[in-house]
């Protein structure tokens, strides 16, 4: 094996398209065969994401984002943060959080954390951001 790994898009798996017009969630992991890291882009028409939906948070990783275009309205237990671009967030494992895009233009945010395949799913928190 190569010390290095080249992926396109296309072969990045996406999570979201099973859910026609709420963009996608390109996992580059696999892809790139990474054994240490997750890596994420998420394009994220206008009016997507968590708000009016649940939160998520993990056993043992922490998530970080960075928002290359657009803006993102974060929330991370009971606090909202406003991103744009160039702007990184980092969230503790054991935080409830959810991301949105209240903006009127495609947002795009990277979303890295450690690979951990033992990690098994995330923790729903129903109705964690109403409307």
């Amino acid at each position: 094996m190569a010390d290095w790994t080249k992926t396109v898009r296309t072969d990045a798996t996406d999570h979201m398209a099973a859910y026609p017009g709420y963009g996608e969630a390109r996992s580059y992991t696999d892809a790139l065969g990474a054994e240490q890291v997750a890596i994420t882009l998420r394009s994220m028409p206008p009016g997507t994401g968590g708000r009016g939906s649940y939160g998520h948070r993990h056993q043992r990783q922490e998530e970080l984002y960075l928002v290359v275009a657009g803006t993102l309205t974060a929330k991370v237990g009971d606090d909202v943060i406003e991103l744009g671009p160039g702007d990184a967030l980092r969230v503790a494992a054991h935080a409830f959080r959810s991301i949105h895009n209240d903006g009127d233009t495609e947002a795009q945010v990277v979303i890295c954390s450690v690979r951990d395949d033992d990690e098994g799913e995330p923790e729903l928190q129903p109705d964690f951001w109403p409307s």
